[in-house]
């Protein structure tokens, strides 16, 4: 295990994100009121940055961008979500956030579909 400090638990208020770099890794962090978690920066729907783009509310965490929404209690998919979120293990140790990083946790993303020219011919 490779337990790694994000930052203090008073450097992101309840109901906020706040992106961090640990190690070259980017990890949002997200203080959802009853807790943390650590995840990718961005959106696993199409890249979209959730430190810009993310609202928590009552613990579901929402990319406004295309409404994708988790529960970040359970990490239940809510509503038309369709890929879960990736976490890293979260502690809180000494007033410090810790996480779990082995390894950048990644998304796959489609390849964008070529246009097709001869369409507009």
């Amino acid at each position: 295990m490779a337990w790694k400090r994000i930052c203090g638990a008073d450097e992101v208020p309840e109901n906020t994100a706040r992106k961090f770099d640990v190690d070259g890794i980017p990890i949002l962090l997200v203080n959802y009121g009853e807790g943390y978690r650590a995840i990718p920066p961005i959106c696993p729907h199409m890249e979209e940055p959730l430190e810009e783009s993310g609202v928590i509310v009552r613990c579901v965490l929402t990319c406004t961008k295309h409404l994708w929404s988790w529960d970040l209690r359970t990490l239940e998919m809510k509503g038309e979500t369709e890929k879960p979120l990736k976490v890293y293990d979260v502690k809180q140790e000494g007033g410090s956030i810790l996480a779990n990083i082995e390894e950048e946790l990644a998304y796959e993303f489609d390849e964008p579909e070529e246009e097709d020219d001869d369409f507009f011919k």
